[in-house]
């Protein structure tokens, strides 16, 4: 069996005529899936813009590849505020003066509020590494391997307060091999996630 999408079609380029979608990123480590959206923008496959990349690790390496692209970069280091929801205000205003309408979470290890979910009804994204409503949470791919699935994968959906509880929007099924570790397994997900999280934004 090999990897497969299991939602919407990936749909072709919006129409120039049409307004980029303007996209806050949030991110607290590598930024690949900042990479694999910036990428799709670039090939024209995504119509949209990114305003501004949120960041709340300080060493994150996402703020480089923010910077290599002439990216807008915001730390707003969580160990600062005194709560979730302040944290969920400074993010607030953060994407509103860059002007963005959307806010992607990719790879953002944080868990948000109902003052963000409010602020952006039915406009945030996330991405998670299983077939939700299979494993979500944290450790889901150590999850999977634990549990012995045969197939697992990646799953795009809207944030509601709940945790991964969101509409799904796109998935992909990435089959477990006999021979698979934590790192390959997590490896050949991560590779569906650059495929389909930019498609499920354009559909979004």
């Amino acid at each position: 069996m090999t990897d497969a999408l299991i939602s919407p079609a990936i749909p072709k380029p919006l129409p120039q005529s049409e307004s980029p979608a303007k996209l806050a990123i949030l991110a607290s480590g590598n930024g690949s899936n900042l990479e694999a959206i910036a990428a799709a923008i670039d090939r024209e496959d995504l119509n949209a813009t990114i305003q501004v990349v949120i960041y709340n690790n300080p060493d994150a390496q996402v703020a480089n590849r923010a910077s290599d692209r002439g990216l807008p970069a915001v730390l707003l280091n969580h160990r600062e505020f005194d709560s979730r929801e302040a944290l969920d205000r400074a993010i607030i205003n953060a994407v509103k003066d860059h002007d963005a309408e959307w806010v992607i979470m990719a790879g953002w290890m944080r868990r948000v509020t109902e003052v963000l979910i409010n602020a952006f009804s039915k406009r945030i994204l996330n991405i998670h590494p299983s077939l939700l409503p299979s494993f979500p949470g944290i450790r889901a791919v150590e999850q999977a391997l634990t549990a012995g699935v045969k197939v697992t994968g990646c799953t795009v959906h809207y944030v509601e307060l709940v945790i991964d509880s969101g509409p799904i929007i796109m998935q992909a099924v990435v089959p477990v091999q006999p021979d698979d570790t934590l790192q390959s397994l997590q490896t050949r997900i991560q590779t569906q996630e650059h495929r389909i999280y930019p498609a499920a934004i354009a559909i979004a």
